[in-house]
């Protein structure tokens, strides 16, 4: 990961750390590195298909692994946080996430998510040939719109609490909790 890279990756935690203030209990979907769960402190699982052997991390299992099918069962996590992830997965297997975070959610649990503006990929994709970025999987990113993320977890059970730009627009902060 090139500094580039940590500093996007810092400023997402940033944004989703104070609402995550409450969870004693965490699933970060696509935790790369683990950074997250190592700035929070809490127990949890950190679940990403790129997973490298990862230092240890108190109270924190890291599976290598494609959410939800690979997380092992355990018991209701407060929060899923999903920060540059979701425009990652395919079309067709958007609706089974909401979903799956409705059924793996405390009561009282909340999912915190980024995904980019669409005008990030060009940008991306000058910063990657002049090599200043090297984390992001672009050709991944299947046209996204972050005008899909609300009806979808809507439809799954959840409210929208929170919908933030930042990075000058070029991210989305999402924060939806799951009605009862």
């Amino acid at each position: 990961m090139k500094r580039f890279d940590r500093v996007l990756r810092n400023w997402r935690i940033r944004k989703a750390l104070p609402h995550l203030a409450k969870a004693e209990r965490l699933l970060d979907v696509g935790c790369g590195d683990g950074e997250l769960l190592r700035q929070l402190g809490r127990n949890g699982v950190g679940i990403d298909p790129r997973l490298a052997k990862l230092a240890g991390v108190p109270g924190v299992q890291f599976v290598c692994g494609n959410f939800p099918d690979d997380l092992p069962a355990a018991e209701p996590v407060d929060a899923i946080t999903m920060l540059a992830v979701f425009e990652h997965v395919p079309e067709t297997n958007k609706p089974a996430w909401p979903s799956a975070c409705h059924r793996l959610l405390a009561d009282d649990g909340c999912v915190v998510l980024t995904v980019p503006s669409p005008r990030v990929d060009a940008i991306l994709a000058v910063l990657r040939f002049f090599r200043l970025v090297d984390g992001m999987v672009l050709e991944e990113h299947h046209g996204f719109d972050p005008g899909e993320v609300t009806p979808l977890f809507e439809s799954a059970g959840f409210r929208l609490v929170t919908h933030k730009t930042f990075q000058f627009g070029l991210n989305n902060l999402f924060v939806f909790t799951k009605n009862a």
